[in-house]
């Protein structure tokens, strides 16, 4: 299995990264995954300075993810995200403010 995570500026392994990382791999037995904090890419918007608890702290409210596995074959496009979707609505509902997703099924 492939696997990315991008860690924080100090090394150390992201949290909402690592649990995104954990329910997608118990959701869907990816062959592939992938998961790319682009919170930097958004740093100087609003929501980063107001959401509650979290604006000391920069970083895993946006991320894109990559995941191939099986359990997508057969599946639309929309399907493969809202089975996404539901497998992080805490994460989503936590304070992750933009998921990008890119969902495929082996050999497409």
């Amino acid at each position: 299995m492939s696997n990315h995570i991008e860690a924080s500026a100090a090394g150390a392994q992201a949290p909402v990264a690592a649990a995104i990382r954990a329910k997608l791999e118990a959701a869907f037995a990816p062959e592939t995954i992938e998961i790319i904090d682009e919170s930097q890419k958004h740093a100087s918007h609003a929501h980063v300075a107001t959401r509650p608890g979290r604006a000391d702290q920069v970083g895993e409210t946006h991320f894109k993810v990559k995941v191939v596995s099986k359990s997508f074959s057969g599946k639309s496009r929309i399907d493969r995200h809202r089975a996404i979707n539901a497998a992080l609505s805490q994460e989503l509902d936590a304070g992750v403010h933009a998921l990008a997703i890119e969902a495929k099924a082996p050999g497409e």
